[in-house]
């Protein structure tokens, strides 16, 4: 349902107030007559529009940016054979399910009770799908269905990532998503009690229609949306991001992309996990993603004045 013009844009932030929706919406309708595939146009528009505005952590501009994708997996609707692990979707009681860490929930804490959305083949593929908050999974018969983000058990999110460089099993510097999962495939029996110390666990709907569908409710662009944390960016809101790969070889970032989405991982006002797209070709880019850079909003111009130090 479209919200009214005097309605905020988002009420999460607790930081700052990023204006009511009448003023994004003339944005929004000016920024949709624009021609398609005019760059030149683009950067007119948004270089008279909006005002960018530095955003920084007690002064600190720098940050971390990762990467994330739409997973694929193979999967049954029943178990059967090779397809054992579970995918759970949300307990009708979502408190229900907040009693439980992951270890409890794998050592069949809510089995029996006709919460088993899909089983698939992987263990490693599905915890990697709680992470990234949306998959695609290919079953038996050839169809693929979409799943996406639907709760999570209330639990503490860890890094399994920085357990294993904390430990001395990798260096800080190859510390990546890839070489996390190459880790646990190597290491099946140590990587599945790894992943149990990390004690969140997210659960899971069936999606119809195009995907993946962010936190704001829109379908994802690869390259282009990005997940904030909420509590100080409201989604919806354009920015410029800069970051350089610190541990890989690839292409520095320089980009428009939009706050639409957002994550367990992604906590601070410098912290983004930008979506490279489905599959294979968005597992290779956001694989290796572990970045250094900093981030400007592009905001109305009565939202920036008020917004801006001295503002």
């Amino acid at each position: 349902m479209a919200l009214p013009d005097a309605a905020p844009l988002d009420t999460s932030p607790h930081v700052a107030d990023y204006g009511r929706v009448g003023v994004w919406r003339k944005l929004c309708e000016a920024a949709a007559a624009l021609p398609p595939e005019d760059d030149a146009a683009a950067r007119r528009f948004f270089g008279t529009s909006f005002v960018p505005l530095s955003v920084t952590d007690y002064g600190a501009s720098g940050g971390l940016f990762t990467g994330y994708y739409e997973i694929e997996l193979n999967g049954s609707r029943q178990r059967r054979g090779r397809y054992q692990t579970p995918i759970y979707r949300r307990p009708p009681d979502l408190a229900t399910g907040t009693r439980y860490s992951r270890a409890e929930i794998e050592d069949g804490a809510l089995s029996g009770r006709g919460l088993e959305l899909f089983w698939v083949d992987d263990p490693i593929d599905a915890f990697f799908l709680e992470i990234q908050g949306s998959g695609r999974v290919r079953l038996r018969n050839g169809d693929t269905v979409r799943v996406g983000y639907d709760g999570q058990n209330g639990q503490p999110y860890v890094p399994i990532g920085r357990l294993l460089v904390e430990r001395g099993v990798i260096p800080r510097s190859e510390a990546t998503m890839m070489t996390i999962r190459d880790w646990m495939n190597q290491h099946p029996e140590a990587g599945a009690a790894l992943r149990r110390e990390n004690p969140s666990y997210v659960f899971f709907r069936e999606l119809r229609g195009d995907g993946p569908i962010g936190a704001e409710g829109v379908v994802l662009t690869a390259g282009r949306s990005i997940a904030i944390d909420r509590a100080y960016i409201a989604l919806g809101v354009p920015n410029w991001l800069e970051a350089d790969e610190r541990f890989a070889s690839a292409a520095p970032v320089r980009r428009l992309v939009v706050a639409q989405d957002t994550g367990g991982a992604i906590k601070g006002p410098v912290r983004g996990d930008l979506f490279w797209g489905t599959g294979s070709a968005g597992a290779s880019r956001a694989g290796i993603m572990n970045a250094h850079g900093r981030y400007y909003l592009l905001l109305p111009r009565s939202v920036a004045s008020r917004l801006a130090p001295g503002g």
